[in-house]
């Protein structure tokens, strides 16, 4: 809707200072022409905006104009009080600010709108933590967060998982990203972009100089390159298994990201497991080593193919049944003899 456009636009040159038209079209989803006519919609309403051609041009509200509409529609009102990660603003030390923010946008929404905010407060939680995700390591991110807002490069000592031995490094942060309750530096390593996981960073120090970020790059951008390294890790070994059905549901959530294909086990009858009860399933991993990690599931899974893996499985097996050679089986107790009579 026009109304909902024009809305818009204020409130992001309002937030923004001066925007390119090519990105007000973008976000909006309309066309160039159709956001300098929408400005012209403005202008003649009284808002005082205007546009500058050239290559540092874009649209832009006159110095000190300020609107206090919120324009906030029903839906848009309950989306405020939905908020996910709450741990999330205990560790940036938001917690108290985050209240405080809510109680001013509730005292700043349409009067209609209050009650369906309040109810859907009380209504709907989300909590972004798994289930049983064990003790967690105490974060601090007060360093991070001071190098991140400051535009600050930062001296880590990191610890790589499986490595005793801290290393150092220099990096260009990007910024602070959670990922299911856990916090992440999103950074550039020599232009290379960096995972660092924050409940292994040893020390972290703010340095003097400048961050060197590469031009028109965004923490959104470089967080979708180093999640999309992590989840497509490339496969390589194709490994076919039969699962027995009544562990079915646990085996796919566990093994999501090895999955090649979805099985198709919907028929009630074996899902061509070669048997009843058992359903076959593809699995993709990297190195045959990887498959190690099917041996949680102990005689609910068995593999099919390739050979190589189930002898690197029973190989695996064996070394574990070293480790707790046979005991002698617990004899009965005696019995007392029945007395005579």
């Amino acid at each position: 809707m026009k109304s909902d456009r024009l809305l818009s636009i204020l409130l992001l040159l309002q937030t923004r200072g001066r925007v390119p038209a090519h990105e007000l079209a973008e976000r909006l989803e309309v066309s160039v022409r159709t956001i300098y006519r929408d400005i012209e919609a403005l202008s003649a309403s009284g808002v005082p905006v205007y546009a500058e051609r050239g290559r540092h041009g874009g649209i832009e509200l006159l110095a000190g104009f300020r609107t206090d509409v919120t324009g906030l529609t029903a839906d848009e009102s309950r989306a405020l009080f939905i908020l996910a990660a709450q741990g999330a603003h205990a560790a940036l030390g938001l917690d108290a600010a985050l209240g405080s923010a809510l109680r001013k946008v509730m005292a700043a929404l349409p009067a209609p709108h209050r009650p369906a905010a309040e109810v859907t407060s009380r209504r709907i939680l989300v909590d972004a933590t798994r289930w049983k995700g064990g003790p967690q390591a105490a974060v601090d991110l007060g360093t991070l967060q001071d190098a991140v807002f400051a535009d600050r490069r930062l001296r880590l000592r990191y610890r790589h998982s499986g490595q005793r031995q801290a290393r150092t490094y220099t990096v260009d942060p990007y910024g602070l990203v959670s990922k299911a309750g856990v916090w992440y530096l999103i950074a550039d390593r020599r232009t290379t972009p960096r995972l660092f996981r924050v409940d292994r960073v040893q020390s972290a120090t703010v340095l003097g100089d400048d961050v060197r970020r590469r031009p028109g790059v965004e923490l959104a951008d470089v967080w979708e390159v180093l999640r999309r390294q992590v989840e497509e890790r490339p496969g390589g070994l194709d490994v076919t298994v039969r699962v027995r059905r009544d562990r079915l549901d646990m085996f796919l959530r566990l093994n999501a990201s090895q999955l090649a294909e979805l099985p198709d086990s919907a028929d009630g009858g074996d899902g061509g497991g070669g048997g009843e009860g058992w359903v076959t399933v593809r699995l993709s991993y990297g190195v045959v080593r990887e498959a190690r990690q099917l041996l949680q599931f102990a005689d609910s899974v068995e593999v099919l193919d390739p050979p190589e893996v189930r002898a690197e499985l029973a190989a695996a097996a064996a070394s574990v049944m070293s480790l707790y050679p046979s005991l002698p089986e617990p004899q009965a107790p005696d019995r007392p003899s029945p007395r005579k009579p």
